[in-house]
Formats: C-alpha cells, sequence, structure tokens
C-alpha cells in the first residue's frame, strides 16, 4: 500500500491546483459525496487482498450499488464486506484519503489555530493558516445511509448535440467517427451519432474482456498455479493456471510468487525425502497459437498459461517492452533457480503435462479476478487482457485460443443482454484490427457495470483510469476535467478511441463512449477527443 500511496502522492500535488475550481462546480451542484467518488484514484491492492479482521473474504460482495452509490445513484447500501465500504468507496482510498487530509499552504508563522503569542515567531491577530485544496482521494463524510439521487432532470439530445458536435466535428477526428453518451441511472440514450456502427475500438476492447470475465467467473475468483509431483518418475511439474500477474521479483507486492511456490515446493519434497526431480512445466490449459496475430511485439508476450511478470526483460510492470520467446520456458528456469537456492537440485525443464495422478505439493493464488481487471484496465495491460479473454473461455467451455476467446466474450455479452449486433472480437486486448465494437456496446457495457444489481461488476468502473491521475490518462488532461473523468483509452494507427464515465454539472453521471477512424495525427486525436469529455463533464446540456 505505502508503494502505491506514494505513487500517487506526486499527481495530487501537481494537480490540486487544477482539481480544485472544478470540485467546487461539482460539489455545489452535485453533493460532496458526487465530486469526492468520481475522483477516486486506483484502489490499492493491499485491500484488495487482505480482507480487514472479521470481515468475509468475499472481495466480489461490495455493497448493492457499491459504484453507483458515492456517485448519486443509488438510493440505499447494506453493510459493507470486502475492500468495500458501506459508501461505494474503497476504504485503502478513504484511509489514504484522511492521511492527506492536513492544513496545508502558508501559515504566517502561527504555530496553530490559537491566538497564543508567547513565542517570538508568532503574533496576534495573524491570519489562519491556508487551507488544502481537497484532496482527490478524498474520503467520504456525513451519514453513509443517505445517498442522495441525482438531479431528476436529464441532459436534453439538444443541449449535448449543442455541445458535442462542433467539437466531433473536429478534422483530428478523421473521417469517421461515433459516439453515444447514455445516464447510467435510468440507461437512457441521450446522444448518439452513428452509435450502432461497428468500427476498430482499439484498447477499448478491453472493457468488454473485463466485464465478460467477471459475469463469467465471479470478481472473487482466483487464478491458481501449482507444483505436482509425478509419483512414479519423480517428475515435478509446474502446473500453469494461466495467471498473467505472477511474479518472480522479490517484492511480489501482493501478487502471487513465484519464489514463495519454489519454498513450500521445497519443503514438501524434502518431507518425501526428495533432493533431486526431473523438472517439466505444463500449459496445457490454453490452446492453440501463443503469438498474437499481429505477430511479436512489444506491446505483448506470447499468451501461455504460464509466464512470470509477463516475460518481461527489464523490471517493468507495464508499457511495451522487449518479452522472452518462451515465457513458459522463462518462468520455469527461474523456479527452478529458486528451487536449488532451497537445497533441490533440478534437470533443465521441458514441456510436460500433469497426470490425475500427479500429487500436489503447493501452490500460489492471484489476488481476486476484481483486481486483475482494474489493473488491466488502468494499464491498458494486453497481457491480462488476453489472458482473461482465455480464462472466460475456460470458465465456459470454450477453445482457450484467440478465436475461442473471442467467441466466449461475444457469447458472454450477449448472456448478458447487452447489444452485440455487428460487434466482433479477434482477441481480448484490442490489438487486433480486425475487431469491430459501436459506441453503443460500450456505453451498455459501462450502465451493466453500474447496475446496483451487479455488484460483480464494479471493477470495470473503478479500474478506468482517473484524468490527470492515473494510468494511461496520467499525463492527459492537464487543464479542464483532471480529476473527473474516468475513461479507458484506444489508440492504434489511424483509430482513436475513449470511453468511461463523467459525472456532469448537475450531478448526473454519464456513461460515454467516442471512436474515431482513419486518424493521421494522434496526439491532434486524443486531444480532440479529452476536449468532447472535459465538455461533458462542464456541461447539464438542457
Amino acid at each position: 500500500m505505502v508503494r502505491a500511496a506514494n505513487a500517487v502522492r506526486p499527481r495530487l500535488a501537481q494537480a490540486a491546483g487544477i482539481v480544485r475550481p472544478r470540485l467546487a462546480r461539482v460539489s455545489a451542484a452535485a453533493k460532496p459525496q458526487v465530486a469526492r467518488l468520481t475522483q477516486a484514484a486506483k484502489p490499492h491492492l493491499a485491500r484488495v487482498t487482505k480482507p480487514m479482521a472479521g470481515q468475509s473474504a468475499r472481495s466480489w460482495q461490495y455493497t448493492a450499488g457499491a459504484a453507483t452509490a458515492g456517485l448519486a445513484l443509488a438510493a440505499g447500501v447494506v453493510t459493507a464486506v470486502g475492500p468495500w465500504d458501506s459508501t461505494g468507496q474503497r476504504t485503502a482510498e478513504r484511509d489514504r484519503a484522511a492521511a492527506l487530509e492536513r492544513t496545508g499552504g502558508a501559515d504566517h508563522g502561527r504555530a496553530d489555530d490559537s491566538s497564543d503569542t508567547s513565542t517570538s515567531d508568532t503574533a496576534a491577530g495573524a491570519p489562519r493558516p491556508a487551507p488544502s485544496a481537497p484532496s482527490v482521494l478524498a474520503g467520504l463524510g456525513g451519514a453513509v445511509n443517505a445517498v442522495k439521487s441525482a438531479p431528476a432532470v436529464l441532459p436534453t439530445g439538444t443541449g449535448l448535440t449543442g455541445v458535442l458536435k462542433p467539437l466531433l466535428g473536429d478534422p483530428a477526428l478523421g473521417a469517421r467517427r461515433t459516439a453515444a453518451v447514455v445516464d447510467v441511472a435510468t440507461g437512457k440514450r441521450l446522444y448518439g451519432t452513428g452509435a450502432d456502427e461497428a468500427l476498430t475500438p482499439a484498447s477499448t476492447t478491453k472493457i468488454a474482456t473485463a466485464v465478460a470475465a467477471l459475469s463469467a467467473m465471479g470478481a472473487e475468483h482466483r487464478l491458481t498455479t501449482r507444483a505436482a509431483l509425478e509419483p512414479d518418475t519423480k517428475e515435478l511439474v509446474l502446473v500453469g493456471g494461466g495467471d498473467p500477474t505472477l511474479t518472480a521479483r522479490a517484492d511480489a507486492d501482493g501478487w502471487a510468487s513465484l519464489r514463495t511456490l519454489a519454498g513450500s515446493t521445497a519443503a514438501a519434497l524434502k518431507k518425501r525425502g526428495l533432493t533431486q526431480v526431473t523438472l517439466s512445466y505444463d500449459t496445457t490449459l490454453f490452446a492453440g497459437a501463443e503469438v498474437h496475430p499481429i505477430g511479436v511485439n512489444p506491446n505483448l508476450a506470447p499468451v501461455t498459461a504460464l509466464s512470470a511478470d509477463e516475460g518481461r526483460t527489464d523490471g517493468s510492470s507495464s508499457g511495451p517492452t522487449t518479452r522472452v520467446s518462451d515465457p513458459a520456458a522463462d518462468a520455469t528456469r527461474r523456479f527452478g533457480q529458486f528451487l536449488k537456492a532451497a537445497g533441490i537440485k533440478t534437470t533443465a525443464p521441458g514441456p510436460s503435462k500433469a497426470t490425475t495422478r500427479a500429487q500436489r505439493l503447493a501452490t500460489v493464488s492471484s489476488p481476486p479476478l476484481s483486481a486483475l481487471v482494474e489493473r488491466m484496465l488502468t494499464n491498458s495491460d494486453n497481457d491480462i487482457a488476453e489472458a482473461l479473454a482465455r480464462q472466460t473461455a475456460v470458465a465456459t467451455g470454450a477453445r482457450a485460443d484467440f478465436d475461442g476467446a473471442g467467441k466466449a466474450v461475444q457469447a458472454q455479452l450477449k448472456k448478458l443482454g447487452l447489444p452485440t449486433a455487428g460487434v466482433r472480437f479477434r482477441d481480448g486486448s484490442g490489438l487486433n484490427r480486425e475487431d469491430r465494437l459501436t459506441a453503443n456496446l460500450l456505453t451498455a457495457l459501462l450502465v451493466k457495470a453500474g447496475d446496483p444489481a451487479r455488484p460483480d461488476l464494479r471493477p470495470v468502473l473503478t479500474g478506468l483510469p482517473v484524468a490527470g491521475f492515473t494510468g494511461t490518462l496520467t499525463s492527459r488532461y492537464a487543464d479542464g476535467a483532471a480529476g473527473v473523468v474516468r475513461a479507458k483509452t484506444g489508440t492504434l494507427t489511424g483509430v482513436n478511441a475513449l470511453a468511461g464515465t463523467v459525472v456532469d454539472q448537475d450531478g448526473r453521471l454519464l456513461a460515454f463512449a467516442l471512436l474515431a477512424a482513419d486518424t493521421t495525427d494522434p496526439a491532434a486525436a486524443q486531444a480532440a477527443l479529452d476536449r468532447a469529455a472535459t465538455a461533458l463533464a462542464g456541461c447539464g446540456c438542457r
């Protein structure tokens, strides 16, 4: 948690002055609860993986309407369990906010708020210390069981058209652009232009992958990597569970640790009197080609059921970088090194398949699926996206390859009653230019994630990058709607997209999706999309 908090601190300090005026406007229009929760930054993993004392480990059982509660959409809340409190805010966010909410600015020589003149550097009647700008992670105050509803008046199509039409007409958005704006509370479409036209969605595809995975497996589901011993041959098999967040680093930071698995495995082997084994690895949970149709690419490692640190070669945890060519062999080689350090000799690893007779020696499991989804969306993590698409295939009985995973995602969305006409999934990450999504589907996905009846889908909203603060929006929205817009980005050559949520000036939570094709200047296209989202944040549009 300390690492995550320290990572957020510089952005908070940098943007406090930018956010403060916007906070004041939103707060006045939509009540403090709206302003605070719409700016909640990336949830902290520590509270996801370790429930508080006395609480249930069922991390997906957030309050009914967890996300919509703090966003002024729920009528009431229930007792909190897991890492969410009864307001729909992560307890880690609240605690971090409390630590940051202190008096700041110039103190004018005053030691405290009194008029004490006993010290030489204070003077009676000196001005009070300057107040701090409200934190983006501000904790909620007041009664938590009386969340107020947003204003009854909805933005109108005419009002939204007047604001968005000239912005979406920017030539930087290319020859084709589609858009949709939907009120999350009612599900009513407020604005649309080409909303049912399927375009290449780029990484906004990950929103669909997230909804499909969560609905198929549940937000509390964990991915398990195990070490199994074949009793007859003394072959030790490292069995991949398709966990893309498995790490070999000394500081696992809450993720499943290959070092921990090796230590437990070594102890189990020694109990059996074994200090030397044949080492193998099993990747049969996933099927088909490992290399994405786009070919070898720094944005994605070969997709396999067993990998450590996403096959990264430079110690990074997100973004493009050189990857190992065989992640499973590389992970097993490192596993063997950890075994050696624990007193177990192994052979060079090779592929195999654990039999039904294999004895489980040790396991490590990922954090809940909710945490994986949030990390995927915040960082636009392609490796996690492809793994979750295949896990969706596994969970629904489809073949766990690129084609089967795409079909499984689409089938899951159709099962949820979402509009899938014209939609096509060729992967789970959006790297494939043959993917096709509509603005209508993207907004429907966000509305579904905000449905009080589907708290298991809430990580789709909480994982969205926060404008100006987290993930792929960290360096965007330096002015305007910093801290207010939460959205997933999408960028390929000639393609720019943005889909997410924003609270308008009247306190309505809106879901929006903006897709642009045939763009020629990605920076200009991004800026144009950001201006449109900022306009939504500043508009009542009636």
